[in-house]
């Protein structure tokens, strides 16, 4: 399976995420081009920085099962459910600056350091460094094909 700690597929994802454009529209979802490059911005950040989020008390029953099912899929379901704290609202979003933030985010993956209480995900839970990696590729991956690249 593909892994944003891998190098090769960093760059293929730069690389894809530099191809957006301002005239791609969704395949499918209710997200522009800019809401969605902010939207993997933002669950970026919440990941690199290690940041915590209430767990969902519909995760903490189904979350492993449900992490397991979507990583096994070759690709994520569409229109998947948005954390709300991860969605994104506004309409009026510099598409380039965000290409530009959300590509040098990828990029900070090749120096990831796990956190020291792991990674707890406010719906799948407790997250390996490998789980992590795996999960990302593919989040960005589903939206990255979500506007054709």
């Amino acid at each position: 399976m593909k892994t944003v700690l891998d190098l090769d597929a960093r760059e293929d994802l730069v690389v894809r995420i530099s191809q957006l454009s301002a005239n791609d529209r969704a395949l499918w979802g209710k997200m522009n081009v800019g809401q969605m490059v902010r939207h993997c911005a933002l669950s970026q950040e919440w990941i690199l920085q290690g940041k915590r989020m209430k767990r969902a008390l519909i995760g903490r029953l189904l979350g492993g099962l449900i992490f397991r099912k979507v990583m096994k899929d070759e690709f994520m379901r569409k229109n998947t459910p948005t954390l709300p704290e991860l969605s994104v609202t506004d309409t009026d979003i510099d598409l380039s600056q965000e290409r530009q933030v959300l590509m040098g985010l990828v990029r900070e993956y090749e120096t990831y350091v796990y956190p020291a209480g792991g990674f707890i995900h406010p719906f799948f839970g407790l997250m390996t460094r490998e789980q992590i990696g795996e999960f990302v590729y593919k989040h960005l991956d589903h939206h990255l094909r979500q506007f054709g690249r």
